[in-house]
């Protein structure tokens, strides 16, 4: 068995936009993954890089601060959207990447929109897969957010019932025109973060640390 020290980093990335962002902030760092990990298609979730000892991961965007929390990856890029949702203790985000830049938002149907006004709503129902930062967003201002939780379709939420309002990422706007929703509220602004594991950080100061302060590099010059 390798001991600790000599045992593979593990850098979770997200499937997806941020992945195609992120790629060339990995180049940028001379992280090189072996060729199958710039096929979409493909089904390995697990490659090998020009550095022996750092292995990439590909996982669902929800799922990188997990695997990052829990000590199965050391390193990881996650949307800050993401951080806020679980807000593990055990993942320490030292670095703003500024990729993957959106926005965590309120919307509504337009026709909805007219005449409300969010500053006398006292309960809310609303669709997402952010629960926890939404029930905190309402909660600040003394407003009770029943949340009912999906994984996606969420603009199709309204339109069928499950509930008024949505809290999602918006970038464009474009999804919720074509769907018939209008931004009402601002949550957070949203960009990727490159995260460590605390613990990690402390056993394997040298070697986390040098990845950090290659990512900082990188990411001041992009």
């Amino acid at each position: 068995m390798q001991s600790e020290a000599n045992e593979k980093l593990i850098l979770a990335v997200p499937k997806g936009r941020i992945l195609s962002e992120a790629a060339p902030l990995l180049v940028a760092a001379d992280i090189h993954p072996e060729k199958a990990f710039a096929n979409p298609d493909s089904r390995q979730l697990r490659f090998a890089t020009n550095h022996p000892d750092l292995d990439i991961i590909r996982v669902r965007s929800f799922d990188v601060a997990t695997f990052v929390a829990f000590g199965a990856a050391h390193l990881g890029i996650a949307g800050s959207d993401v951080l806020m949702e679980f807000d593990y203790p055990e993942i320490y985000a030292p670095i703003d990447l500024g990729i993957g830049k959106c926005r965590l938002a309120v919307a509504e149907p337009v026709e909805m929109a007219g005449s409300d006004d969010p500053r006398r709503w006292s309960h809310v129902r609303i669709a997402t897969k952010y629960p926890e930062v939404t029930r905190r967003h309402f909660a600040a201002r003394g407003v009770q957010a029943e949340c009912v939780k999906l994984s996606g379709a969420m603009e199709l939420a309204p339109s069928l019932g499950l509930s008024h309002r949505i809290v999602d990422l918006v970038d464009s706007g474009r999804t919720l025109r074509e769907n018939g929703l209008v931004e009402i509220e601002h949550i957070a602004d949203v960009t990727s973060r490159f995260i460590v594991n605390r613990a990690a950080l402390k056993t394997r100061p040298q070697r986390v640390g040098h990845w950090v302060d290659r990512f900082r590099e990188v990411s001041r010059a992009a």
